[in-house]
């Protein structure tokens, strides 16, 4: 393999951008965010919702996806991008991290929110909470491995993202590129 990818999943608020750039910086790679690709090319996600819909949302994003895995580094995907089938088929070449996050927890991350267009409104907890679930089987089944954002500091949660890229890409061929 002439580059190699990490892939973070899970579902909105479980800190693949935040933890993924860390991560990335961690281990001497670069980083790559589904989201901020489309949101640079397209404008902010909110408003591709209101002016061009989902259904051309997930057409970017699969563009990004593509693009962002055919990087060397950590690639955060957005909570969604995972629903498309040739995405799915895709994760199955790279090491696929999920991060979960507990209802309490993304509650708090997730307080007045506008950028995120499938959880708006009063009731958007309720929203991310019927997301999660029906994304949640999908999730599990296209990861190597789980890790949870819930609690705990965030350098502890990246330090062992970062030690399990390490030791997977060791596995797979060689020493990983970068430090640890």
């Amino acid at each position: 393999m002439s580059h190699r990818s990490a892939v973070l999943i899970g579902p909105m608020g479980a800190g693949k951008t935040s933890i993924g750039r860390k991560a990335a910086k961690a281990l001497g790679v670069g980083f790559f965010d589904t989201d901020v690709a489309i949101s640079s090319r397209h404008g902010p996600i909110p408003e591709i919702f209101a002016t061009h819909g989902e259904r051309r949302f997930r057409e970017w994003e699969r563009e990004a996806v593509r693009e962002g895995l055919e990087t060397s580094g950590v690639v955060a995907l957005g909570g969604g991008a995972v629903l498309h089938p040739d995405t799915q088929s895709d994760l199955a070449d790279h090491p696929v991290i999920l991060l979960t996050v507990d209802p309490r927890t993304v509650a708090g991350r997730l307080r007045n929110t506008m950028t995120r267009p499938l959880l708006q409104g009063d009731d958007a907890l309720a929203q991310w909470e019927h997301v999660a679930a029906e994304r949640r089987e999908l999730y599990e089944r296209l990861a190597d491995v789980t890790f949870d954002t819930s609690t705990g500091h965030i350098r502890d949660i990246v330090a062992a993202v970062a030690a399990w890229v390490h030791d997977r890409w060791a596995q797979e061929g060689g020493e990983a590129e970068g430090p640890r």
